[in-house]
């Protein structure tokens, strides 16, 4: 019998941190496109927490344009772990992301801890104030939160700056993979001409240590899965991991 040869699926790329200037429409919408043509899926686009549903859904309509997916994303900057809830409260329900830049040691276990949380983010190149150590690798390990990292630090960043970030970026990694905590390779810009494909995002990774096959997961399997889980629970037929409700007709019994 002739054996019948199957072409792999192509896999899914996913961008969750692009930065657009959302005042500026036309070059928002060049970011999109660039980043269809480059080969990603899904993006995620950061929002300002006030930011008009009707805008983000315009933009939505950008993206299915260029033929893919967008997905909306907030970066919380809370100051201390009561704020960070407060605004939990009021989000959570309204982005299909949530992400918490960790400035403080108070925050990030807070945000670690929270199963609301879907990305812990260290943007401050201090390495006294890269907040994520094995406390909380630990606690990130027992809710839904990933680690992610941005490459625009190492694509704009020379010299002593760009070693010393590194140098911590490796520590993270190790502590994420030792506590089976998720990565997530962002971008994190806001220009367009330092977009990349996402393997040429995955091979920075190496700069880090990150070995090849986490390095794709990080674009395609984990930031895909976050989405996915999101909206799932953003359903009106969600009620609880597992369960759905299912909708019969009016004869049902």
């Amino acid at each position: 019998m002739q054996k019948i040869w199957v072409a792999p699926m192509r896999k899914a790329y996913a961008d969750l941190h692009l930065c657009p200037n959302l005042r500026d429409l036309e070059k928002t919408s060049q970011m999109i496109s660039e980043a269809s043509r480059l080969g990603y899926r899904l993006i995620g686009v950061t929002f300002p927490p006030n930011f008009a549903d009707e805008e983000i859904q315009r933009l939505r309509n950008v993206s299915r344009e260029a033929k893919i997916d967008l997905a909306s994303r907030v970066d919380l900057k809370p100051r201390t772990p009561s704020e960070l809830i407060h605004n939990l409260r009021k989000l959570r329900r309204r982005f299909e992301i949530i992400a918490v830049l960790c400035e403080s040691k108070s925050v990030a276990r807070q945000a670690a801890k929270d199963r609301r949380i879907d990305l812990l983010n260290f943007p401050s190149l201090d390495f006294r104030k890269r907040f994520f150590d094995k406390a909380e690798a630990e606690l990130a390990s027992n809710s839904l939160a990933s680690l992610e990292i941005d490459m625009k630090p190492l694509l704009t960043l020379e010299g002593p700056a760009r070693i010393k970030l590194l140098s911590n970026l490796r520590r993270e990694k190790e502590i994420a993979q030792s506590f089976h905590v998720p990565i997530v390779i962002s971008s994190g810009i806001s220009d367009k001409a330092l977009m990349r494909k996402p393997k040429e995002l995955a091979a920075l990774a190496s700069l880090f240590d990150l070995d090849e096959s986490s390095a794709l997961e990080a674009v395609s399997k984990n930031p895909l899965t976050i989405v996915k889980r999101n909206r799932e629970k953003l359903s009106s037929k969600f009620v609880a991991p597992g369960i759905r409700i299912i909708r019969r007709g009016k004869d049902c019994e």
